[in-house]
């Protein structure tokens, strides 16, 4: 490299985090959640699904019907949450939901998967938020270990195979694997 820098253009300390995310609810709606998720949600025991979807519910996120909602799960604002109806969400699975994270009905959330809807500009000093919302649309199939990022939508019958990372948005009907994910076949052929 012919260019050697010996101090770094990022200045941490300008990050404003009241800049660019809307946390939706009162600092004791987020604490209330918080013991909830520490209770019922991330603990080993296997409280009922159905009673999981009355917390979620109660803590604003709308759920539909036949929910199943595995041991250690980590939902960051449930308020900002939409589940349609015959939902699996995996053992250890993370929605950080900075903004809505959509997952429409017959939607498999495979275990130790990350929707990840906050992100920092890096092409900024200050790191500002870069944050955007997830939808999953109905009949999608996330694959153990996955990774989805923000402002991606995933279509209709759609893929995604294990450990794959998916950045952009996905045509419906498509499996699709790797880093980052690319289509390899029709799923109904």
């Amino acid at each position: 490299m012919k260019n050697k820098r010996t101090s770094s253009k990022v200045k941490l300390s300008n990050f404003n985090s009241s800049v660019g995310l809307d946390r939706g609810a009162s600092k004791v709606k987020e604490v209330l959640w918080f013991v909830i998720k520490i209770l019922f949600f991330q603990t080993t025991l296997p409280f009922p699904s159905a009673f999981k979807a009355s917390l979620l519910r109660l803590m604003g996120a709308r759920v539909g019907r036949g929910l199943v909602i595995k041991p250690r799960v980590n939902i960051h604002f449930p308020w900002k949450l939409y589940i349609g109806n015959d939902v699996w969400i995996g053992e250890e699975v993370y929605i950080l939901n900075f903004e809505r994270v959509i997952i429409g009905s017959n939607v498999c959330i495979s275990q130790r998967s990350f929707l990840c809807g906050g992100n920092h500009d890096f092409r900024k000093p200050s790191m500002p938020y870069r944050n955007g919302p997830i939808i999953l649309r109905d009949g999608t199939w996330v694959g153990a270990c996955s990774f989805i990022g923000p402002n991606v939508t995933v279509g209709v019958d759609s893929v995604i195979t294990v450990g794959s990372t998916v950045l952009e948005n996905l045509e419906e009907d498509g499996i699709y694997k790797g880093q980052p994910a690319r289509f390899v076949k029709r799923r109904w052929t």
